[in-house]
């Protein structure tokens, strides 16, 4: 996703947890890497970023009171910090690695020079946590003999946790871009949430992911508890919604409720339920932006066309919902679907 990432300072400190008092050990100073490795390195670093999705650090006080912020700002307006900066980060990551499932593992912290992003070079600062090991063989030819050994090490392939922050936007944050590949639970949170401190930028991919998020939760959870609607009915809207999002290069709030929701009553109902999304999670809610298509591609997976009929039975509605007719059985005292198609595949 950015490009031309160069390596130019690399150190790497060993981050125990805290909770069981694993301590840290601190690297005396930085590594010298030749050209290859370098190349392979950032690979390794950066391969991993394929997300659009960008954020700021953040303190809910005031942006300086963000430590890692203070740290990174003093690294780019003096290179020559480094080494000492990406100390205080250790140690910081240290004191929040006390949830009792936080791995040990490095922690290596990367200087780049002349990145590419929204179109300007700037340099960068990569901070990446390698938690869990491979297992690797290494075959040795000596004397006219193969042996293998097992070697315990990082997989190049496949970064833990890690994240860029770019020399721009500084009062806002720095943008900055998030890999976590380790933990998906609560645990994890520890890395973007309480070691770096961080919320989405205020752009077209979460102005996008936000809309479309807020329609999804409308759909499914207030649309049935307020109106008699079908499954069919719902999988209709969603799938009006996630077109309406495909199709359109602008949003406009107006534009979605007459196209894709259409009935005034549930479109009064919809604009409550905008307002009580945005305060509950403290978000804007913009009625137009650009839409972002990789943030319309990765929400749309939520979006689910399924209609689950007990345990033996999925209907996926791709179209038109008038060709699904739902009723009851009174014989049986079940209900069912009658489905119209005019060929089978």
């Amino acid at each position: 996703m950015f490009k031309n990432l160069i390596t130019s300072r690399i150190v790497v400190h060993f981050i125990g947890n805290k909770s069981v008092d694993e301590g840290v050990k601190l690297s005396k100073k930085i590594i010298n890497t030749d050209e290859e490795l370098r190349f392979i390195l950032s690979d390794f670093f950066t391969n991993s970023f394929k997300s659009a999705e960008l954020f700021n650090l953040y303190h809910q006080g005031d942006l300086k009171f963000n430590e890692v912020y203070g740290y990174v700002s003093e690294i780019f307006d003096d290179p020559g910090s480094f080494y000492n900066n990406s100390v205080n980060l250790a140690r910081r990551l240290y004191e929040k690695s006390s949830h009792p499932k936080v791995k040990s593992g490095e922690f290596c912290v990367v200087y780049f020079e002349d990145c590419e992003i929204q179109g300007e070079t700037v340099d960068a600062l990569g901070l990446f946590k390698s938690e869990n090991k491979d297992v690797f063989l290494k075959i040795i030819h000596a004397d006219g003999n193969f042996t293998i050994n097992s070697e315990e090490g990082i997989n190049i392939n496949k970064l833990d946790k890690g994240c860029l922050i770019f020399n721009t936007e500084k009062e806002k944050g720095y943008l900055v871009s998030i890999v976590d590949n380790a933990n998906k639970g609560n645990d994890a949170q520890y890395w973007k949430e309480d070691f770096l401190n961080v919320r989405p930028c205020n752009d077209d991919y979460h102005h996008t992911q936000n809309v479309l998020t807020m329609c999804k939760n409308f759909v499914v959870d207030r649309l049935p508890e307020t109106f008699e609607v079908s499954k069919a009915d719902q999988v209709d809207m969603l799938n009006k919604s996630v077109k309406f999002f495909k199709e359109k290069d602008t949003f406009s709030m107006a534009d979605f409720t007459s196209e894709v929701i259409q009935s005034p009553e549930v479109i009064s109902v919809f604009n409550n339920y905008k307002k009580e999304f945005s305060d509950e999670r403290e978000i804007e809610i913009y009625d137009e932006f650009n839409i972002s298509t990789p943030a319309v591609k990765k929400q749309q997976r939520i979006f689910k066309s399924v209609i689950k009929l007990d345990k033996n039975f999925h209907i996926y509605v791709h179209g038109n919902k008038d060709l699904i007719e739902r009723g009851y059985d009174e014989v049986t005292g079940m209900h069912y679907y009658k489905v119209f198609f005019k060929e089978e595949n």
